[in-house]
């Protein structure tokens, strides 16, 4: 397995350990010097250097093509992807946005040529998310082949498998750069109640105990809803006495299919003004896969899609004009005066449109 990835992104060139978050830059000489290098030279002196400084780590002498993944350029040239590896879960959270949550997917060699699409795309880091992505069966396998290949894998997680065995040992021998769990409550009744699952709290604990003895790199996204919000300062703290830094998420959305029924877990006393909304990446150089290889711009703006199993990479080709078209301002949104400091993206402000939610939720005339 390889120690480093030398990989191009975006307008430039990246160094890369697995399982850190930090890299190197570097210049586009350097990355053909590696790329152009015979298989039986060692690690330059340069980057033997920079490994150490960085990452403390010995390469001196090493043969390079056993230690270091040169990936080629890409025609496409992603940064980032998203993965649904499977909707299903073993919690029922009421919040959710996923709505349906069926537990199905693609086969195992399809899984296998969904990742290959998403190296050759350029995407250099992976989200692998679901539902509960550590529950799917072939989660150990497609999470061990999307390192062997050279993505820097993310997990987004409700932790409830974190403290297996079989996850410490996959997780300790290839270590993703980030796990994002989600906090849904500082106690047992709040935490299962939100969940609906008894003994999801002890669970998650238990998680995040396995994974502070293993050194792993945990974010905690704490979810606030009307149940839990009494719990706010609660579970800050429980964050803080883990030592793993945290996040607070007080905006429920209408779920991917535009239904309102999760609007009304939102803890409307608590949510935070949101910036006004910039624009963003998705469709140009980040894009969100379903389970079943079907390619998006993001996890919201799902439609139309393109068949990644079917079209491979060609099925990328036209999510950048198709990101460019699901920006504009049509339907209750076109003409509006207040455009330029609109704080949701159309695509979400669709599917609020779609679930009848309020005007105050999603939109600045709602407060007018």
């Amino acid at each position: 397995m390889h120690e480093l990835i030398a990989s191009p992104f975006l307008d430039g060139h990246l160094i890369l350990r697995p399982g850190r978050a930090q890299g190197l830059r570097v210049g586009s000489g350097r990355y053909q010097q590696l790329r152009a290098a015979a298989r039986e030279s060692v690690v330059p002196p340069w980057l033997a250097d920079a490994a150490r400084t960085a990452w403390g780590v010995d390469l001196h002498e090493r043969h390079l093509a056993d230690t270091v993944l040169v990936r080629p350029p890409s025609v496409l040239g992603y940064g980032r992807a998203s993965w649904e590896i499977n909707k299903g879960c073993d919690y029922d959270c009421e919040h959710c946005y996923l709505g349906l949550k069926n537990f199905e997917g693609l086969a195992w060699a399809d899984k296998v040529k969904l990742l290959d699409v998403i190296r050759d795309s350029g995407a250099l880091w992976l989200q692998i998310t679901g539902g509960e992505p550590l529950i799917d069966r072939d989660f150990p396998a497609a999470y061990q082949y999307a390192n062997e290949i050279g993505l820097m894998i993310s997990i987004a997680s409700n932790g409830s498998q974190l403290s297996k065995p079989r996850i410490q040992e996959l997780f300790t021998r290839h270590r993703p750069y980030l796990i994002a769990v989600s906090v849904y409550g500082a106690t047992a009744e709040t935490y299962d109640a939100m969940t609906r699952n008894r003994g999801a709290f002890a669970r998650f604990t238990k998680g995040l105990e396995a994974s502070r003895e293993s050194g792993l790199s945990l974010k905690l996204n704490i979810v606030v809803s009307e149940r839990n919000a009494h719990q706010i300062p609660a579970m800050q703290h429980l964050a803080d006495s883990y030592g793993f830094p945290h996040q607070v998420f007080t905006t429920m959305s209408p779920t991917i299919e535009g239904g309102g029924e999760r609007m009304g877990t939102q803890a409307a006393d608590y949510v935070m003004p949101r910036k006004p909304f910039q624009g963003c990446n998705a469709g140009h150089t980040f894009f969100h896969s379903d389970p079943w290889g079907k390619a998006s711009i993001c996890k919201v703006g799902r439609d139309p899609q393109f068949d990644l199993i079917a079209d491979g990479i060609d099925g990328l080709r036209q999510l950048g004009e198709v990101a460019d078209s699901l920006q504009l301002r049509t339907g209750g949104c076109s003409g509006c005066t207040l455009s330029g400091s609109c704080f949701t993206c159309r695509p979400l402000a669709k599917l609020y449109q779609e679930a009848k939610a309020p005007l105050n939720t999603y939109c600045q005339h709602g407060g007018r």
